[in-house]
């Protein structure tokens, strides 16, 4: 259900909880099948977000009932794509799909792992190939160098998960806070893209770069440091006049 407390102030789900509902859905999918992080745990192994699209018609409101489906579509050495779709439970209502890579990495040297090394490629016996995602996977973002500094933020506690870095949903959070509201009276968000490049952990600043590539587009980078800056991701937001 969108919970009214995970809605914004036009009782739509906030796509970060989407995004966090998304990211739950790929845990329990995967732990249902073996190769989740309750075992990669046992063998110094994790799954990471690499790339998310989320593209959207509609957001649940509030009180809603909503379904997240979500499937392998395929499978790399190192990386897996996975994606979700968004609808109404009873199926007559479709809110929008998502596009996702992930990386296996070991838990100790950070270094991306061969995920057909787990269970012996356990992964490949669920692959759905055939399964259609009508929308498109997320692509390079670009931006120029003299993107403007929105703004500088220092990470706590509560942008930190299990893996121990910034959680992958803080990042979406960050960027779409750097629209105002009366922004969002008048646009929809169509689309967003994020590329997660390097991880970020509790203590560093992170620094927000936008420059606006079209009428309603935008290109998001996020630096860490301060005197030597570190680019740890990169966004493609796009809305809708409404």
């Amino acid at each position: 259900m969108a919970e009214p407390f995970h809605c914004d102030f036009q009782d739509c789900l906030f796509i970060g909880h989407l995004g966090n509902t998304m990211l739950n859905a790929a845990d329990f999918h995967s732990n249902d099948r073996g190769y989740g992080m309750h075992y990669l745990q046992t063998i110094n192994k994790t799954w990471v977000l690499s790339r998310l699209a989320i593209e959207m018609t509609e957001m649940p409101k509030a009180y809603d009932d909503f379904s997240i489906e979500t499937w392998v579509e395929a499978a790399l050495k190192s990386f897996t794509s996975r994606n979700f779709a968004v609808s109404s439970c009873d199926g007559n209502r479709t809110y929008g799909y998502g596009r996702s890579v992930w990386a296996m990495i070991d838990t100790q040297t950070r270094q991306p792992v061969n995920l057909f090394d787990i269970r012996d490629g356990l992964i490949l016996d669920y692959l759905e190939t055939g399964k259609e995602c009508p929308v498109a996977k997320p692509g390079r973002v670009k931006m120029n160098k003299d993107a403007e500094l929105v703004r500088s933020i220092d990470t706590y506690y509560n942008d930190v998960d299990v893996n121990g870095h910034v959680n992958s949903v803080k990042y979406i959070e960050h960027i779409l806070d750097l629209f105002s509201l009366e922004w969002y009276r008048s646009h929809f968000l169509r689309r967003f893209e994020i590329a997660y490049v390097a991880e970020s952990y509790q203590g560093d600043r992170l620094n927000l770069y936008r420059e606006q590539t079209d009428e309603e587009q935008f290109c998001v980078r996020i630096t860490k440091g301060i005197s030597s800056e570190v680019e740890v991701v990169r966004s493609l937001v796009k809305f809708i006049n409404i």
